[in-house]
């Protein structure tokens, strides 16, 4: 399974560049294969805040319909308008293209794993 090793998980299968400040967001490859075909995707206005795991939006497969949770606290600075309006940019590049958010992270977020403990995580699931 490909999960970059400069990145940050959590155990709902998101991926995020970085503990604190400005980070980005986006769904893991792992994710994507399990949802199959992405139909849409509904992301959060920037200048919203949330709480630690709080659901940002939501992802749309053709068999499902699955929260996005947030990775800590946090305020939503950019949405990626390509994802928004191609959800298909998520499967073709997942670590690249297809981020969904970048937020500013008010303390550090605490329940992000690295890249190995993520790969041991999904190899249990």
């Amino acid at each position: 399974m490909d999960c970059p090793e400069n990145l940050f998980y959590t155990k709902d299968h998101e991926w995020v560049t970085g503990e604190s400040g400005t980070v980005t967001v986006g769904v893991t490859a792992y994710a994507i294969e399990q949802l199959g075909d992405i139909v849409h995707v509904d992301l959060p206005d920037v200048g919203e805040e949330f709480h630690e795991g709080d659901s940002f939006g939501t992802i749309e497969s053709t068999k499902t319909v699955s929260d996005l949770y947030m990775p800590g606290e946090a305020k939503v600075i950019e949405v990626n308008k390509l994802v928004a309006n191609n959800p298909e940019e998520i499967q073709e590049s997942p670590y690249d293209k297809g981020w969904l958010i970048k937020i500013q992270l008010s303390e550090p977020a605490k329940n992000l794993i690295n890249s190995a403990n993520y790969e041991s995580y999904i190899q249990e699931d």
